[in-house]
Parts: C-alpha cells; structure tokens; sequence
C-alpha cells in the first residue's frame, strides 16, 4: 500500500530522471505506473522542468499529495537506464520501500568516469567535430587542447556558481579567447575551425531534442519551456564569443 514514504522515494526516481535526461513523458509515466503497482486508485502527476508534483487517490479515499522541486540537471545516460531498469523491476514486484531507498542511493552514489577520461573526452570530441566541420590537422590538435581546458573551466566555475548562463558565457569565453590567442600565435590556422569544435561540447542538445519529444508527445508547456531553456543557453553562448570579438576588436583597433 502507498504511503508517505514510499511515495517520497517514487519521487526520488522521478526527480532522477528528470535531472539525468529524461524527457518529461518518460518521468510522467514512470511515476504513474509505479503508483498504480501500488493499488492507487488514480495518479495524477504534471512534471515541468523544475518541478514535479504528484497528487494520487488511495482506495480507502484518502490523498496523498507531494512536490519536488528541480534546481539543477546534468546528463548521466547510464544512471537513466538504471532508473529505468528499477522502475520496472518495482512495477512488477512491488517490493519494500526500504528496498527501493536503498537502490536509489545504490544509483545516486554511482561513480562516473574518472577526471582523466572526462578531459581526454572533451578534447576528442572537440578535435573530431574541427575536423568534421573542415579544420586541419593544427586546429584539430589546437581545439582538443582547449576542449581540456573548457572542462577544467566548467568544473572551476560551477564550483563557485551553478548558474547554467553564467557558467555557458564564461566558458565560451574562455574558449574564444584562447583558440584567438593560439591562431594568432601561429599554432593554429583557423580561429572559426577552432571555436566551432568546442562550441559543440557546450550546445544544449539533448535539452532541444527533449523539448521536441515533449510537445510531440503532448507536454506542451513542460516542452516550451525547456525549448526556451535550450535557447537561452545557445544564446549566453553566443554572448560569451561574442564578448570575445568585442574584446579582440578593442585591442587591436
């Protein structure tokens, strides 16, 4: 049977794929279910990008009503499919909610990959998508440089503020002012080749292709927003290079 508890760690793996990459249908259905393997008589949960709430009717009449409040996401595939692997497994066995507290705090405490292999990863997709886009040799190994550099700055600046705009405009930045400084060094050859390699590590993909799904699927307003999220973001990023010309065009007038 439903109870306060329990429907609290329900919560848990919505508000966990929420902030992981999920795309609001997804948490909407997954909560529904889980609540409905619990005998509730009728779910009714409406899920934003910063917030969940989840209203149910239990077969002895009462209510049980509960909010989440999203402040941050980030993008972990892997603790996603975890979720979804327990949510299923909890649809079919119902089991104890001391059961699923524990798995929860199982995926939550997940390690991810280690610093090294994050830094090497930011610096291969950054050299890939400069050569992709037509950048040499020079600028690919250039991009990669600075793509390692781009995560450094990303976990510095998120350590003294989270906000996502103000970390994109700093971090790009960042990044236009060095692939300038290195072309104009002679290292690399083309400043556009260079930025737009690392530009692709900061665009918000996922949350524009969410978006998408969400208005598709019906979610309008939770689609709208995130569509509005994901364009704000691309703009501070543009923002940030944009700061880099105005910079650039002051010290060589």
């Amino acid at each position: 049977m439903l109870t306060k508890e329990l429907l609290s760690y329900i919560l848990d793996i919505g508000e966990l794929m929420l902030v992981n990459g999920a795309e609001v249908n997804r948490v909407e259905d997954s909560i529904s279910r889980i609540c409905k393997a619990y005998d509730a008589k009728r779910v009714d949960v409406f899920t934003i990008t910063s917030s969940i709430v989840v209203s149910i009717q239990l077969k002895s009449g009462n209510t049980l009503t509960q909010t989440r409040r999203i402040l941050s996401y980030s993008t972990d595939l892997d603790k996603l499919d975890r979720l979804n692997n327990l949510s299923y497994y909890v649809c079919k066995h119902t089991p104890e909610a001391e059961y699923i507290r524990n798995e929860i705090e199982k995926i939550r405490i997940r390690r991810k990959y280690g610093a090294v292999v994050q830094y090497l990863v930011y610096g291969m997709i950054a050299g890939t998508f400069t050569i992709f886009y037509g950048g040499d040799v020079n600028d690919a190994a250039v991009s990669a440089a600075i793509g390692m550099i781009l995560k450094l700055a990303i976990t510095f600046i998120q350590r003294v503020d989270k906000n996502v705009f103000f970390v994109n405009i700093l971090c790009s930045f960042v990044v236009g002012m060095l692939g300038f400084l290195l072309v104009r060094m002679g290292i690399g050859h083309s400043f556009e080749m260079i930025a737009i390699g690392n530009i692709m590590l900061l665009i918000p993909g996922l949350a524009l292709t969410n978006s998408i799904r969400d208005i598709i699927s019906g979610d309008t307003i939770a689609g709208l927003l995130r569509l509005c999220e994901a364009i704000l973001v691309a703009l501070s990023i543009s923002f940030g290079f944009g700061l880099v010309s105005v910079f650039i065009g002051g010290m060589f007038k």
